[in-house]
């Protein structure tokens, strides 16, 4: 049986009789951009989140771009955030001329380490930028706590976690501003591109409008330098219908983690990722770590790669899709030598990168699918011994 990492079309499937008479009619209808589904998505989005507004844009990086453009970040601040996410969280910092400060990711919950947050505070700083990484929380209490004792803006990263919660409060309703992709990847995913931008702060909220549509306050009328991200009509009536069942799927993936769990819990050479007391994850994705000197030593040898690399080749002969989220940290990446990041600086985040492996994780994924997972898994690691 071949298990791919992702399976977009059985969702589709099991939606298509209500998501195709939707898309008919916003064709129909001749308007594609604006209009009432938007203002009814963007209600119904904030009403789930848990906050006053919602403002549709056309991406994940848009959300994040016109966050910190809202906020007046720019040139000569700096933004603490983490090395262990995907590009676009730092691009965009450096987009609006603004310094990304990297923080360490504790090794459990591969989130930002909080315990060292505050030392990387300086005069310049401005925001903290966290990232509920595969859909597990940051301690928001935490976070939030060290925010208002040094007055700082916090822009949440919830691309991966939406539905998440920390202490029963859904991501993207603690900071100043969250952000959310709807790439189709993501646990509420569009089919193409977009994003939303969430917020309990009116200003905020209006400016962020202004932004998104060429810097018009009213239109032909522009008072700043904006960008053009709308939502498309039919991304939004898509994702409306998606939405009604978000919860159900976010439980499905919950159950499939529980699963991985426990039949990968009791191998010595696995690390499976476990949920913080008082969160609630959504599991876009379920990665596991791979932590054995002698076995990596063996590889090593034999085949001049890492364990983890080994292991998903293995895995593919099986038939078995597995991903590396991610391989290489962000103060590592070529664009960022000039902000004087070295090797062995942050260690936590460059042994993981050389650790994790993201399995099959999607609510369709069925019981025999990831039974075949778990025991292609099973039958890798004893070869090395």
């Amino acid at each position: 049986m071949k298990v791919p990492p992702l399976d977009l079309t059985q969702q589709y499937k099991f939606i298509s009789q209500e998501i195709n008479p939707i898309v008919q009619q916003v064709l129909a209808s001749g308007r594609y951009i604006g209009g009432s589904i938007i203002d009814e998505f963007e209600q119904q989005f904030a009403d789930y989140i848990g906050v006053s507004h919602c403002v549709s844009c056309n991406s994940g990086t848009d959300a994040l771009f016109l966050a910190l453009r809202a906020v007046n970040i720019g040139p000569g601040d700096e933004v603490i955030t983490t090395p262990f996410t995907f590009f676009a969280t730092t691009e965009v910092i450096s987009a609006v001329g603004a310094k990304p400060i990297f923080v360490d990711i504790d090794p459990q919950t591969l989130n930002l380490d909080l315990g060292q947050l505050e030392a990387a505070i300086s005069n310049d700083t401005k925001a903290i930028l966290p990232v509920h990484i595969f859909g597990q929380p940051v301690d928001m209490t935490q976070l939030m706590a060290i925010a208002r004792d040094h007055n700082l803006i916090v822009i949440e990263d919830c691309a991966q976690a939406t539905g998440a919660e920390w202490a029963g409060q859904k991501v993207g309703s603690f900071g100043d501003i969250g952000c959310f992709s709807f790439f189709p990847t993501k646990n509420l995913g569009a089919f193409g591109d977009g994003g939303a931008v969430t917020t309990n702060n009116p200003a905020i909220a209006t400016q962020i409008r202004i932004l998104k549509n060429h810097g018009q306050s009213a239109k032909y009328y522009s008072e700043h330098i904006g960008i053009n991200s709308r939502l498309d009509t039919i991304q939004a009536a898509i994702i409306q219908v998606k939405l009604r069942y978000l919860d159900s799927w976010n439980e499905q993936r919950r159950y499939l983690a529980a699963r991985y769990y426990e039949f990968l819990s009791g191998i010595t050479d696995i690390f499976p990722p476990q949920e913080l007391g008082g969160s609630r994850c959504v599991w876009n994705q379920y990665t596991i770590r791979f932590n054995n000197q002698e076995l990596e030593q063996k590889v090593n040898a034999g085949f001049s790669t890492c364990l983890r690399d080994w292991v998903s080749i293995q895995l593919e002969k099986k038939g078995i899709g597995s991903t590396v989220y991610y391989p290489t940290p962000l103060h590592l990446q070529p664009v960022y030598t000039s902000l004087g990041y070295k090797l062995g600086q942050l260690p936590v985040v460059e042994q993981v990168c050389q650790q994790v492996l993201s399995l099959p994780m999607f609510p369709e994924l069925s019981t025999e699918q990831q039974e075949e997972v778990i025991y292609a898994l099973k039958d890798c690691l004893p070869e090395l011994y």
